[in-house]
């Protein structure tokens, strides 16, 4: 039924059947032949070639949106820190530019306004432009109002600072709305934002995973193209050996996954540390982020704990302490010595995946994560992270599966 369709979506919008399952657009067809009251598959068919409304229709129903806030809140850290150096070393000269796409129903870009602002950064020295194919998703973050769904992880301070809550959900602040522009567009459409300026910041994450290996190649001279020689692209995890291949080279900063043309300037030193990764960003001199999956769980003390913790907990947020600045052998280390001092330890293994992924070593990390779900088979992050793992070596049903696992839902006790 669904091949001439998923050939109609692979023109469209580039996507690859096999990363969403023929299911998906198996109803997705059938939604649309019943909301048009056609006679059947070939009725439908010639009037979703007739109309440019109804194949942007037929893309909704197969768009769906999964995103929170804060989602990877390593990302808002680093870019938190870039930020103010970029600010700086413009000297006021004019706004960093900043985009966000496939932007979905707000909670990126909105996110990244809030990382900002609460790092201090005056409200005219940056402009967020975020894009999306779903008109549906765009309306609901003009909207801006969020249900509890968006929200995940144990901190939301940043909800209280930043929306007022109705009998409907949570509305966003002003102050953050305008800080964003929205706009509706095709990631590969010709001359995508060909009349902008180039931006110092991209993000674009876990989108490329639903692309065949053309498309991506495509879509990743696109992202360059839109970027400024000297700025930096936030990816998903899974994305990071293609954009290697195109000759770009990730920062380091842990788990942040950003990157930057070979040739441009870096950022900052190796020896700069990143803020703790369980701390969100706010108005002082050091600024940091949380959210939920996948992240680290355990929250970090501003200082490093003494060389030998006597306890668990301060072991492993030793651990986090030390993989959050970079010193990666440390950290493994450190892990080590918590196995051998406790024994198998959920959160010890999720750390080593944590590590080996960073370091590339994706088949030592796949091994630490199966570890970590199976003493913790609801442990969030984990899901995320090995889902995101098996779509990169083309295990697509293996990484749905930990996809619906990670939908459903984690309890703090179980973290």
């Amino acid at each position: 039924m669904t091949a001439r369709f998923e050939q109609l979506l692979h023109g469209l919008i580039g996507l690859d059947a096999e990363s969403v399952g023929q299911v998906v657009i198996e109803r997705a067809v059938r939604q649309r032949i019943a909301a048009l009251a056609c006679a059947g598959e070939d009725d439908y068919w010639l009037k979703l070639h007739s109309s440019a409304g109804e194949q942007q229709a037929l893309v909704e129903a197969v768009v769906v949106p999964e995103t929170w806030f804060f989602r990877y809140p390593e990302s808002f850290v680093a870019l938190a820190r870039l930020a103010r150096e970029r600010g700086t070393q413009l000297g006021g000269a004019r706004s960093l530019r900043i985009l966000s796409l496939p932007c979905s129903t707000g909670e990126e870009p909105y996110s990244i306004a809030m990382a900002l602002l609460d790092a201090g950064l005056p409200g005219d020295s940056f402009r967020i432009d975020a894009m999306d194919i779903s008109e549906v998703n765009l309306q609901r973050a003009e909207r801006a109002l969020y249900g509890r769904n968006s929200f995940r992880g144990d901190d939301l301070s940043f909800r209280d600072r930043h929306f007022s809550e109705s009998p409907e959900g949570f509305q966003l602040h002003t102050e953050v709305r305008r800080k964003v522009r929205l706009l509706a567009g095709n990631l590969l459409a010709p001359g995508l934002l060909a009349g902008e300026a180039p931006y110092d910041f991209v993000f674009c994450r876990n989108l490329l995973i639903y692309f065949d290996r053309p498309t991506q190649h495509r879509v990743a001279a696109v992202l360059q193209r839109l970027m400024r020689d000297d700025g930096a692209l936030f990816i998903g995890p899974a994305e990071a050996s293609l954009f290697s291949q195109a000759g770009m080279q990730a920062l380091n900063i842990p788990l942040a996954f950003v990157f930057r043309r070979q040739t441009a300037r870096p950022a900052s030193t190796p020896a700069q540390a990143v803020p703790s990764v369980s701390a969100r960003p706010r108005p002082a001199p050091v600024a940091a982020a949380t959210a939920s999956a996948p992240a680290p769980l355990r929250r970090t003390p501003a200082k490093v704990p003494a060389p030998a913790p006597a306890t668990a907990d301060s072991a492993l947020d030793e651990i986090a302490t030390l993989a959050n600045a970079g010193r990666s052998a440390e950290a493994r280390a450190a892990c080590e010595r918590y196995l051998a001092a406790h024994g198998p330890t959920a959160q010890a293994f999720y750390w080593l995946g944590l590590l080996s992924d960073v370091a590339g070593r994706s088949s030592e990390a796949q091994d630490y994560y199966r570890k970590t779900l199976y003493l913790a088979p609801t442990h969030a992050e984990a899901l995320a992270h090995l889902s995101a793992l098996l779509a990169a070596r083309g295990d697509l049903a293996g990484a749905r599966r930990l996809q619906q696992r990670a939908g459903r839902g984690v309890s703090r006790d179980e973290r």
